[in-house]
């Protein structure tokens, strides 16, 4: 019931005020995204402003996925300000990136339309489920993400714009059979190897710290161990779920509605029709004789027909429903069953019709659909009264601003009051990107601490909604050494252990280019593993860009050369052999779109650059 009522709330009643509201990017035209925030900007390009808010969201967006790459390394890259600052600033490159590809294609007179908008993000496999749109997974990945829906439109409209271009470079270069064999053949170039691991974590492990040590990393990284601003937060969940117990269907109700929507539960009359197309009047005047005379409709049809489609089912065109006819069959005005038409002009000739069949109007009787109109008139009425319910609360939470006890009166719901939290460990049931942004964006707080206001009423999901007020509020500060010292402890560490590691390694590196290495690696206690294919297509991209920029060993010798691993270990390479790529005809020809493809990434790479030497590029506040 919970999930009938869910989707109620998402989309018999809810579906105008939804399509309005969240899917109204496809309705009209949106832009100036990169433009929008206030405050000062974050760069200005050729007169177009990138604001704060748009880098902020960015960088949190790359900030996001490396944590989901690392887990737990993510901490040690965290803690390092530098790090930051240069994804911040990679994040603000792509945005300017964006932007000139944006203003150029413009000058192309490339776009996407909001209809080719609507039709990719409804195609987009992600979002759907048995092969169709899925609103409720659409908007579980925007709220994931912290973005609108207007903002992902826009984003995915710069893509296809992007696709545009990309496509027009590609498809403007000729790629010569000798150039794509060549390339191919380095693609599949097979390079056989053996490698031996400098482990990190061991060296980490034989580390020795000093007090010193970890109070002078702590004082030159203070700005690493910032607490976050935390919130103590009150508040009242209303759900549309709930309303469903308090409602009901009277037999009155359920009359009312079939009588109402009758139409839903009508099958209208419904008439199938056959064609005899052809060329001109006179061919046509010939067969409507010879069907005077008792000739088979169906049989000519198949003979004569110049519509070939219909001429193989021997004139059949379908069923169809009075409200669907084309004008050439409202012409025809066939009423009963076997009649045939007079001659009527069609845009390629002249077209003879047949009444082939009538099925009458079917109306479900009442009894049949009593259960299905009951569970819907259930469902409307709860999302009525959520909304009534979420008007009643508004009034009360604005008309008594110092508290959320008349709010909590009139609703009957009860206020929950949190623990401490920060924006990154939200309670899960107020974990919305939009009640978020109220709690630490919105007027709820400020420099000095809570407002002491209540919320207006934040609608999520279409069947939820809250209202809420910042009891007590901590503004972000400076960790004690004290409290972050193992913390510390482990990045002094690791970062002497890394210091230690590429002395180590590069010392082994030296000796196996000099043909000692085997008392190297035994003195270092390790060794070379079993030799292994690795491909351009193998996973580990690091290792295997590695192992493809040595060069070709000579007979009877290897090269080296060294690598890191997802852990940040050492790995040595051993090149004992390189086998060439094999390539037929057939893959040169599948190959040929893919090799045009990196032409014109490698193209589009070049536009950029002169966009950017043209460019009046001004540089904001990126802090």
């Amino acid at each position: 019931m919970m999930d009938n009522l869910r989707t109620a709330a998402n989309s018999p009643v809810l579906k105008i005020v939804l399509a309005l509201i969240i899917l109204s990017f496809v309705l009209t035209g949106v832009g100036g995204y990169l433009t929008s925030g206030a405050g000062s900007y974050a760069a200005e390009v050729n007169g177009q402003t990138i604001s704060r808010v748009e880098l902020e969201r960015v960088f949190q967006q790359e900030r996001d996925t490396l944590k989901d790459q690392l887990g737990d390394k993510f901490s040690v890259l965290a803690s390092d300000e530098q790090s930051m600052k240069q994804i911040r600033n990679q994040a603000l490159e792509r945005l300017i990136n964006n932007v000139l590809i944006e203003q150029y294609s413009r000058e192309l007179g490339l776009s996407a339309s909001d209809e080719q908008v609507k039709d990719f993000i409804r195609n987009t496999s992600y979002f759907q489920i048995n092969g169709k749109f899925d609103n409720n997974k659409y908007l579980e990945l925007l709220n994931r993400s912290n973005m609108s829906p207007d903002l992902f439109a826009e984003q995915t409209r710069q893509n296809l714009v992007n696709q545009q271009l990309i496509m027009a470079f590609s498809g403007s270069e000729i790629a010569l059979p000798s150039e794509v064999k060549l390339n191919a053949e380095l693609f599949l170039q097979q390079r056989t190897a053996r490698l031996a691991t400098l482990e990190l974590k061991k060296i980490q492990a034989q580390q020795e710290v000093t007090d010193k040590d970890l109070q002078d990393y702590y004082n030159l990284n203070k700005s690493s161990f910032i607490a976050p601003e935390e919130v103590k937060v009150s508040y009242i969940k209303m759900d549309a779920v709930d309303e469903m117990n308090k409602v009901s269907a009277t037999s009155a109700d359920i009359d009312a509605y079939y009588e109402h929507n009758l139409k839903r539960y009508t099958q209208p009359e419904q008439k199938k029709y056959s064609l005899i197309q052809l060329a001109t009047e006179a061919e046509a005047k010939t067969v409507v004789d010879e069907l005077n005379k008792g000739a088979d409709f169906g049989k000519l049809a198949a003979e004569k027909s110049t519509d070939k489609f219909s001429a193989k089912n021997h004139g059949d065109i379908g069923w169809m429903e009075e409200d669907a006819l084309p004008e050439e069959l409202r012409q025809a005005n066939l009423k009963e069953k076997g009649q045939i038409s007079s001659l009527v002009k069609v845009l390629n000739g002249f077209a003879i019709f047949h009444l082939d069949e009538i099925k009458p109007q079917i109306i479900k009787p009442l009894s049949e659909v009593r259960s299905e109109i009951e569970k819907t008139v259930k469902q409307e009425k709860a999302v009525d009264a959520f909304y009534a319910l979420q008007q009643k609360v508004s009034d009360a939470a604005t008309s008594d601003n110092e508290s959320l006890a008349a709010a909590e009166e009139i609703s009957g719901i009860k206020v929950v009051t949190t623990n401490w939290f920060d924006r990154n460990h939200v309670p899960a049931e107020i974990n919305f990107s939009s009640v978020i942004h109220a709690i630490f964006e919105g007027n709820l707080v400020d420099g000095q601490g809570p407002t002491g206001t209540n919320s207006d009423v934040i609608s999520v999901e279409g069947d939820r909604a809250f209202v809420l007020r910042v009891d007590n509020y901590k503004p972000e500060t400076v960790q004690p050494f004290e409290k972050v010292k193992e913390q510390v402890t482990e990045l002094v560490k690791r970062q002497k252990a890394e210091k230690q590691l590429q002395v180590e390694s590069d010392k082994l590196l030296a000796a196996l280019k000099e043909g000692k290495g085997e008392q190297a690696l035994k003195n270092a206690g390790i060794q070379f593993g079993e030799s292994q294919v690795i491909q351009r297509t193998s996973q580990d991209n690091m290792l295997v860009n590695a192992v493809f920029a040595l060069p070709q060993p000579k007979e009877g010798q290897a090269e080296y050369g060294l690598t890191k691993n997802s852990l940040d270990d050492v790995v040595l390479i051993q090149l004992d052999k390189v086998t060439p790529g094999v390539v037929s005809e057939e893959q040169i020809k599948s190959m040929t779109g893919v090799y045009q493809s990196e032409m014109g990434n490698a193209m589009l790479e070049s536009l950029l650059i002169s966009l950017r030497e043209k460019a009046k590029i001004k540089l904001g506040h990126i802090e």
